[in-house]
């Protein structure tokens, strides 16, 4: 008989249900980083405690520090201990708030045996990424399947290089369901294939044509500044995108200045399926520090680009006129554009009497370049300025002379580029 595994999960389904916190040693520190995937077991004088993040209905499993530990009831850890002793250390743990014992499992046991050819999608960290801890590790699994001909004996066990997964054979799988233990959530990673050989082939022709560009942006993102990869950029998505989506770089820039760039522009076209540099362009707007909202940081050397940061805001609006305005991009890229976007929750020194906020595009600037390369072409990076109001003025009443006369004007500042709300305007 074929052997069967699982992938078991916490259940989330229940609104009503709870949520744990870090488990904490006697003492009250965080005992993560000793346990998690330790061989050998760890002796403690004391009781583990397990404060609840979100009270709720309690649940026979459910998983602590993030997800690498689950905690469970007696049933649960008794069957674990039964089935599979070579494989759990089970800890003693108090849950606040709650009479009955508790076990800490901590799997300590990795085997290598992710299948990634039937495998839905598999993603590994990259160099680009800047996380070398991580370099050769799967960023993501997608279907996962595994090689049976590598599990072994193993009966529990996490996988090698995605040890956020935790598998179970079959007969613990079961056993735990007879138990009537609660949050338990089970999907196989054996058997057929999630996807056909046509819809994989598809998949590997997407990653093949979709993860050369942005290796190739943040390799030029980062002869511009320190990257920040701590930063947390929301995400966007577009039909008018070439590949449907758009993301954000942050560099930190020399004078404390923080430059955005934008990344989706310059995407290959998903719909064609033919290498191409997209729109061809990709947006830069570069702020001074202070134009943050500091007092939202949760570190201090990381952006986290809230509602409220204006400059994000305003080139996001600038990106989507970008994308479905097809002068709007090519006027860009020919030399220098003068745009209006919505002007509400922006900066009172920015936003017009019509309620609008002016930008030129295309400035020349002496520290930014002016194009970069990808493996598919290079591609124009395109300045964004924010325009006072006597600027926007200026340049609609001067027609075609307004904007190389502002750019000139621009120059003479040294900072050319550079957005602020907190200056004087050059006319």
């Amino acid at each position: 008989m074929t052997k069967r595994y699982f992938r078991l999960y916490d259940d989330m389904s229940s609104p009503e249900r709870w949520v744990l916190d870090d488990t904490l040693d006697p003492q009250g520190k965080p005992v993560g980083a000793r346990l998690y995937l330790n061989a050998v077991p760890i002796r403690f004088e004391g009781r583990l405690r397990v404060p609840i993040l979100h009270p709720g209905s309690p649940l026979d499993f459910s998983f602590a520090d993030s997800g690498d530990f689950p905690v469970v009831t007696e049933k649960v850890a008794s069957t674990l201990a039964e089935l599979a002793p070579d494989d759990v250390q089970l800890y003693p743990v108090e849950v606040d708030s709650r009479p009955e014992p508790y076990f800490l499992v901590n799997v300590a046991r990795l085997v290598k045996c992710i299948d990634d050819e039937t495998s839905e999608e598999v993603l590994y960290w990259t160099p680009e990424d800047d996380r070398p801890d991580k370099l050769g590790q799967y960023r993501s699994v997608g279907g996962m399947r595994i090689d049976l001909s590598k599990v072994g004996d193993a009966k529990v066990f996490r996988t090698w290089g995605y040890p956020k997964a935790l598998l179970v054979a079959e007969d613990v799988k079961e056993s735990l369901e007879r138990t009537g233990a609660t949050g338990l959530e089970f999907t196989e990673v054996t058997g057929p294939s999630p996807i056909s050989d046509e819809e994989r082939a598809y998949k590997r022709k997407c990653r093949e044509l979709q993860e050369p560009p942005p290796a190739a942006r943040r390799a030029a993102w980062k002869t511009l500044g320190r990257l920040d990869t701590l930063a947390v950029a929301p995400r966007g998505g577009s039909d008018a995108l070439p590949a449907y989506h758009l993301d954000w770089a942050i560099l930190h820039r020399e004078a404390g200045r923080i430059l955005l760039v934008s990344e989706g522009l310059s995407d290959p076209f998903i719909a064609t399926m033919e290498p191409s540099v997209g729109f061809g362009l990709e947006l830069a707007l570069e702020t001074e520090r202070t134009e943050l909202p500091l007092d939202k940081f949760a570190l201090p050397d990381s952006i986290e680009l809230e509602r409220s940061w204006w400059p994000h805001k305003l080139l996001r609006r600038v990106v989507e006129q970008v994308a479905v305005h097809e002068h709007v991009r090519e006027g860009a890229k020919a030399g220098l554009l003068v745009l209006e976007v919505a002007g509400d929750e922006m900066p009172a020194a920015l936003v017009s009497k019509e309620g609008r906020v002016g930008v030129l595009l295309g400035l020349e600037s002496r520290k930014l370049p002016r194009d970069f390369p990808t493996p598919f072409g290079d591609v124009r990076l395109v300045t964004v300025k924010a325009l006072l109001p006597a600027e926007l003025e200026y340049v609609v009443k001067r027609g075609a002379e307004g904007p190389p006369e502002l750019a000139r004007r621009f120059a003479q500042t040294g900072e050319e580029h550079v957005s602020s709300a907190d200056r004087k305007a050059v006319v």
